[in-house]
Order: C-alpha cells, then sequence, then structure tokens
C-alpha cells in the first residue's frame, strides 16, 4: 500500500513521460501550437496528480473520507450487493480538480475484493452506484465491523486502481487507489454509525471523519 507524502503519484509517471516526449518533439522541429497544447496538457497532469500530505483525524472508529470531493448521497438504505444488510452508504463526487488518490476510510483487513463492469454515467448521479463500472473492497475492521469502499468510474474516468489484494493490512489514511479523471467513491457502513457531515459539504481523502463506528475504542 503507498504511503502518503508530497509528490505525485505513481500512475503520472508514464503519462508524464509520454506527453514531456512529444513536448520535446514540438519544440524541436519548431511546432510551436503543438508544444503549446502538450504543455499546457503537461501542467495540467501534474496537477490532476498532485498526492498531497494528509493528516488523520480522529479515533480508530472514525471513519475517513477515501476520496475528495462533494457529498452528493447519505441516507439509510438496504445493500444487496456488498455488505448485504442495511448500512448507511455516503456518495462522494470526484470532479476532474480534486486530488484523485484515494484513502483508507478505516483500519483492518480487506476481506473481498469486487469488480464489476458497467457503464459510464456521470458519477453525480446515484444511478451511477447501480450502473457504472466499478470497484468494491469489504474491509473487517479491528472492531469487528464490516465496511466497504466502492471506488466508481465517472463519464470521463476510464481507469479504477486498486493496490491491495484480499487478506492485506490496511491503515487508515493510507493510500489504497485512485480512478482517473472524475469519478464517485461510495462508503457503506453499520446502520448505526454516527454522521458528521452534511450533503453538498466538501471533504478531504484521509482527513475529514465522515462517521464514528458504533461502540468503543479499542486501546
Amino acid at each position: 500500500m503507498t504511503t502518503e507524502g508530497d509528490k505525485l503519484a505513481k500512475e503520472s509517471r508514464t503519462v508524464l513521460a509520454i506527453v514531456f516526449v512529444f513536448l520535446v518533439f514540438s519544440i524541436v522541429i519548431h511546432w510551436w501550437i503543438s508544444a503549446a497544447i502538450f504543455l499546457c496538457f503537461l501542467a495540467f497532469s501534474i496537477y490532476f496528480f498532485r498526492n498531497p500530505k494528509r493528516h488523520p483525524r480522529g479515533g480508530e472508529r472514525d471513519v475517513l473520507s477515501p476520496a475528495d470531493g462533494k457529498i452528493v448521497q447519505n441516507e439509510l438504505i438496504h445493500d444487496d450487493r456488498y455488505l448485504k444488510t442495511r448500512c448507511r452508504k455516503i456518495g462522494i463526487f470526484m470532479s476532474l480538480f480534486d486530488v484523485h488518490v484515494n484513502r483508507c476510510p478505516v483500519s483492518g483487513s480487506v476481506e473481498a475484493i469486487e469488480y464489476r463492469k458497467g457503464k459510464f454515467v456521470s458519477a453525480n448521479l446515484d444511478k451511477a452506484s447501480e450502473d457504472n463500472e466499478q470497484n468494491a473492497l469489504i474491509i473487517k475492521t479491528h472492531h469487528g465491523m464490516k465496511v466497504a469502499v466502492v471506488q466508481i468510474a465517472g463519464l470521463v474516468a476510464r481507469r479504477i486502481v486498486c493496490y491491495p489484494v484480499v487478506g492485506a493490512a490496511l491503515e487508515r489514511g493510507r493510500i489504497f487507489g485512485m480512478i482517473k479523471f472524475g469519478s464517485r467513491l461510495d462508503v457503506y457502513l453499520p446502520p448505526e454509525s454516527s454522521v458528521h457531515i452534511g450533503m453538498g459539504q466538501k471533504v478531504l481523502a484521509g482527513e475529514t471523519v465522515l462517521a464514528t463506528l458504533p461502540g468503543e475504542d479499542i486501546s
């Protein structure tokens, strides 16, 4: 699992290398319009793949946001896909301009990983949770509860990256993957969880506390 830091996400290396080569080639042959376009794309790529330091807040029962973005869903549902029970679902929409690295909402171990093919409708719509391509981590916390975090491709996104494997130990706030170019993350929690965010609120991955799991901290 990748650690956090003031650097670029490792997925940026290939993209930046290709764009840089085309930029240099355009300059060498004096294709100034092309050079300007590649320079702009290089600057945007550096901005898109940024990976700032984050400082997890709260205790072990506090669920951190797995993504930068805006809260677009917060409701009690009956989940038939991942936790297969009544649960609290919190949806976070990531725009093209948000940091796109994803961070673990809780500490625990990966009990299952479920990938589903699907469509690429706009990720700010609730139906994206049902229809779009997605990858879910089902995590068993140190308190014995199950939490699911689901990476969902959006209208522009075409690649979901997830590092952990089944059985891997996760630490809250650490990077576990990313989704390229606009997307959504859903978090499924026990229904008794205390929620600390509201609709439309901006959140930061690995820093903003979304909710608190029921029970008491394990020292």
